[in-house]
């Protein structure tokens, strides 16, 4: 063959080669496009996981003598008969939170009541047998008797396996974000109080009590919200026996649901304060009981002696792009300490007119109170 002839034929040769690559080519990334398109339809179609979990807190756990003598045993203290008619409605929660008023030093420090409070740790156990997850130490009463009673009261939480915030034994415990995961969503826990009654924290030693600080609080809400979908923060403010929130406090909590805080429960007026819904400057809404009483205390007087368990449901939807938070189904069950049964705890709707004269009508002016600003407040019935 004529060296013309050979070039021509390897070049055409190169040629259809060259075609049949780039067409092969062409072909296999169509096919990829193709793939491409089903995998972004599919995603898109994909139905969303949704989780859920039910959220309980109660309110101020103040136990004056009166309460933990009526408590003592020969080999101790037992608060359960107090609570026992309403333990059904708090371990059934997948969270329950508590305000814990009074420290747990217990009686190696000397118990005390007011003004100076010390408990016995057995209200611990209570708590415990109770259901409660975890408990806000941030209160007027925390260094009532000082930081070795702190420390004392910490350690048994650390015992019974109960976490506690607003409280800490140090700089490094006060670091470490609370966060409670249950059903696939992971709840972040904080607590402040107003102050400490003029208490003086020790030198150096703020981690002892959280106090309410905006630019920590900012801070923590800010890291809080890196670990976990929700934010629970408790604030202990207010007009002590007072029924309605003070303008600070609903300054406080538009600022914290600014932050991203999704849950508030109020705490310190020693009554019940009403339920909203409060709506963030990104449009999030946030769900707030500004106060909820006292649950189990010695105080005197009606409005002192009626407090409740609160209940939400948080829903987590997550899809291919997202993962979305919300709130649902508040309801409340407004609670009643009778002295003349040992201070016991008693679901108000249960109350007859012999413990509490014109005891329904007291039960539904409760109601009304609360969803004032809710109306679609449920209870528990």
């Amino acid at each position: 063959m004529p060296i013309f002839k050979r070039i021509s034929f390897i070049l055409i040769t190169m040629f259809i080669l060259t075609g049949c690559l780039a067409e092969e080519k062409r072909s296999e990334l169509h096919q990829l496009k193709e793939i491409e398109q089903v995998n972004k339809e599919t995603l898109t179609y994909l139905p969303a996981e949704s989780y859920q979990l039910s959220i309980a807190a109660i309110g101020d756990l103040l136990i004056h003598g009166r309460v933990y003598n009526h408590a003592r045993t020969n080999s101790g203290f037992d608060f359960m008969p107090m609570v026992s008619e309403i333990q059904d409605y708090l371990v059934s929660a997948d969270i329950a939170t508590a305000n814990q008023e009074t420290m747990i030093g217990g009686e190696a420090f000397g118990l005390s009541t007011y003004p100076q409070f010390n408990s016995p740790q057995e209200v611990g156990d209570m708590v415990k047998e109770l259901g409660i997850d975890i408990v806000t130490l941030a209160n007027n009463h925390t260094l009532d008797r000082g930081e070795q009673v702190v420390y004392s009261a910490l350690d048994y939480w650390d015992q019974i396996d109960v976490l506690y915030t607003g409280s800490y034994r140090d700089q490094a415990d006060r670091a470490e974000i609370r966060v409670i995961e249950e059903n696939n969503i992971s709840v972040a826990f904080l607590g402040y109080s107003y102050g400490t009654n003029g208490i003086p924290i020790p030198n150096g030693k703020d981690y002892l009590i959280n106090l309410i600080d905006q630019e920590q609080i900012a801070q923590d809400v800010a890291e809080a919200k890196e670990l976990a979908d929700v934010v629970v923060m408790h604030l202990h403010f207010g007009d002590e026996y007072i029924r309605m929130p003070n303008m600070f406090q609903q300054e406080l909590v538009q600022y914290v649901v600014d932050l991203g805080v999704n849950i508030v429960f109020g705490h310190h007026p020693h009554v019940l304060q009403p339920v909203d819904w409060v709506e963030s400057a990104s449009g999030e809404e946030a769900f707030v009981i500004y106060s909820l009483g006292n649950f189990l205390s010695g105080q005197d007087q009606l409005y002192r002696q009626i407090g409740g368990i609160v209940e939400l449901e948080i829903h987590k939807e997550v899809t291919s792009s997202s993962e979305k938070i919300t709130l649902a189904a508040p309801r409340f069950l407004p609670t009643y300490v009778d002295p003349n049964q040992g201070y016991k705890v008693i679901p108000l709707k249960d109350v007859t007119d012999q413990q509490l004269p014109d005891a329904r009508q007291h039960y539904e002016e409760i109601k009304s109170h609360m969803s004032q600003w809710m109306p679609e407040l449920d209870f528990f019935e």
